[in-house]
């Protein structure tokens, strides 16, 4: 009750729950794009279900780990060493996750370049069973994207309050932008080719901080946002393009 009470007579305490939450919220959009592509391989009728489970799973991880916090601050501590650098559990969990994401958007590149009848995650005719499996991936990022997003809560501030009203507030933004999200990957096929190669580079992030390379989120999430406005011009242009043609009459 502390914690909220500062919330309610501290500045700073205000200060330190608005950095927090655009820190969170910034976080999550990784967790979110993993989720809009993964629940878009489903039938339609199974997607928006699936976007609920996965988002609410991060919430319930995330709130879990924060009652834990004494085991998070643990997974920091080196467990062995290796070419010169203490690897803790952190580490190893990132580097896991890196690879998975790597692996799984090289996977889905190549199913859109040339796509094979029997190739796709999911089989239709054998829809538990690929609900079943997003649900498994999500359930596995929204662990390891949950721990990078505690830990860096637990080294922004050291009250609980704070952090949990940043991470409700961080899962409700990514709940509310999820279904929107979803839709425009979906009607935009060359946006699923740029979300794809988001996850890769989010991928190779986490392995590289994994090994002890410190890469500063700032430049990561740059170029998101630069390649993402290029594409949105891409996008208005082949719009106009496309109602500049079917206004012109035949000559």
């Amino acid at each position: 009750m502390e914690g909220f009470a500062a919330l309610a007579t501290e500045p700073a305490a205000w200060a330190a729950l608005a950095t927090l939450v655009v820190m969170e919220v910034v976080l999550g959009i990784d967790n979110l794009i993993f989720i809009s592509i993964l629940s878009n391989k489903l039938p339609e009728e199974h997607r928006a279900r699936a976007r609920r489970i996965g988002i609410g799973l991060a919430l319930g991880l995330r709130l879990l780990l924060l009652a834990s916090i004494a085991w998070i601050i643990q997974l920091t501590q080196p467990v062995f060493e290796a070419f010169g650098h203490g690897f803790s559990w952190r580490d190893m969990i990132l580097i896991a996750g890196g690879l998975f994401l790597v692996w799984k958007a090289t996977k889905e590149i190549h199913h859109n370049i040339d796509p094979a009848p029997n190739d796709d995650l999911f089989d239709t005719k054998s829809v538990g069973m690929g609900f079943a499996a997003a649900i498994g991936q999500i359930i596995l990022l929204d662990l390891v994207f949950s721990i990078d997003s505690i830990i860096t809560a637990v080294g922004m501030t050291d009250n609980i309050a704070i952090m949990v009203v940043a991470v409700v507030t961080a899962v409700s933004v990514m709940l509310l932008a999820a279904t929107p999200l979803s839709n425009f990957i979906g009607q935009n096929p060359t946006v699923v080719m740029l979300a794809l190669a988001f996850l890769m580079l989010i991928g190779t992030t986490l392995i590289a901080e994994g090994f002890g390379a410190h890469v500063p989120k700032g430049y990561i999430y740059a170029a998101m946002a630069f390649s993402a406005a290029v594409e949105a011009l891409n996008i208005f242009a082949r719009r106009r393009q496309a109602s500049g043609s079917t206004t012109r009459e035949p000559a």
